[in-house]
């Protein structure tokens, strides 16, 4: 298939070389962290039940969720949640299947809530999925042209259900490096076991001007694992040492300064407390979509894509496959292409009702190393395509792999 592949350097400042430069991650506890997991999750518990009793993933898309941030009472030693968080999964969805003579109805209402419990239970260590949150959906039935397309291409290559956009870079700056891996680092399993207190919703804002870093964190602490403010601030101060020792593996020819919760006050008692571990109790709200894009960082400084991936189905809604599939080019054409590249680019353009293995575009930016050149050597350009061409051979393979949650999302 002759494919329309664009490959072009840009005389662009590399992000790196830039002078100041800004990356935020949401993390597990977020409210919009939730939500988009609520979505994932409802999806992909549709997915399972479709395959299982159908042999193939139907239409849909849950990516309309919304979190209602409840309302608690937390105090050092134990708290309680006064009202709940209200998650609504909303979205479309295949609601029943003709088989042979009858009607066979799905259960997807049971399916998307215990699915969203299922991810509170195994993510959130204090936040009770049948106490603390109530958990309710609002789905009809896709519109009878989509689901068209999604039948029309199931048996072969799918229809793209959308005219959108995906988008992917590599590498990551040292900043975006060090934003994601913090993170990750006061989630981690290791550290919940070695700081119970430091809960889920945590949030880091990276700035950089020139080699000095500064890094926002908002860390929700949980009330029962806290005796009174001075073990607060004991615990607070051990946050910030982590995540300078971290800081000085990732990013060790920076100057980096920490700073966690910023809006406490300690000397009038206030500090960020929780009884859950996220700010979805003290009325704060999310919603899918308003978190990290497909690799997991929000990224103002780099090309980015507003589709949301949580919740659309994996199999032709180009907005969730096209930014997974953007990702995995630009790290493999950074790999082919690094004596001659900064950084790498990757926009890809469906068109509703297409193939979703035709784009109408594969657009490849490139910053190069030297300026001088107007264009990368043909041999790499031709391993460039080669590349996008074998992805796109096998692009049903990017459904698999999201199934296997075996790539980021948000």
């Amino acid at each position: 298939m002759a494919r329309n592949i664009v490959v072009e350097p840009i005389k662009f400042q590399s992000v790196r070389e830039m002078r100041v430069e800004l990356v935020e991650r949401k993390g597990v506890g977020h409210p919009d962290y939730i939500a988009d997991s609520a979505s994932e999750a409802a999806s992909r518990a549709l997915c399972e039940y479709y395959l299982k009793e159908f042999g193939t993933i139907l239409h849909h898309n849950l990516d309309k969720t919304l979190l209602v941030g409840g309302q608690a009472n937390p105090r050092f030693g134990g708290g309680e949640v006064i009202e709940p968080v209200y998650i609504v999964v909303a979205g479309r969805a295949t609601t029943e299947v003709k088989v042979g003579d009858r009607v066979e109805k799905v259960p997807f209402g049971s399916i998307i809530v215990k699915a969203v419990k299922k991810w509170i239970r195994e993510n959130m260590r204090f936040l009770n999925p049948e106490e603390h949150v109530v958990v309710d959906y609002m789905v009809r039935k896709g519109s009878a042209d989509l689901v068209a397309v999604f039948e029309t291409g199931k048996q072969q290559i799918p229809l793209a259900n959308d005219t959108s956009i995906g988008v992917g870079f590599y590498p990551m700056t040292p900043l975006e490096q060090l934003v994601f891996e913090t993170e990750r680092l006061l989630n981690s399993r290791e550290y919940k076991s070695r700081m119970p207190a430091v809960g889920e919703d945590v949030k880091v804002m990276g700035l950089r001007k020139d080699k000095n870093i500064k890094l926002t964190v908002a860390a929700a602490f949980i009330d029962s694992q806290v005796k009174d403010i001075g073990e607060y601030l004991n615990y607070k101060q051990h946050v910030v040492e982590d995540i300078l020792n971290l800081a000085s593996k990732i990013v060790p020819d920076y100057n980096v300064e920490v700073n966690v919760n910023t809006a406490d006050m300690p000397d009038k008692g206030i500090v960020y407390l929780t009884v859950t571990g996220t700010s979805a109790e003290h009325g704060d709200d999310g919603a899918t979509g308003r978190g990290n894009r497909a690799n997991g960082l929000i990224t103002p400084m780099r090309p980015i894509s507003l589709e949301a991936t949580a919740g659309k189905n994996p199999v032709n809604h180009v907005g969730k496959i096209y930014n997974v599939l953007a990702g995995i080019l630009a790290k493999k054409i950074y790999e082919v292409s690094s004596d001659y590249v900064r950084d790498v680019y990757v926009e890809i353009l469906s068109q509703i009702g297409k193939p979703i293995d035709n784009p109408q575009v594969v657009s490849i930016k490139v910053i190069p190393l030297d300026f001088s050149r107007s264009e990368l050597p043909s041999n790499i350009v031709g391993e460039i395509e080669g590349i996008v061409n074998e992805e796109f051979n096998s692009i049903k393979n990017i459904t698999r792999m999201i199934l296997e949650n075996k790539v980021s999302l948000y």
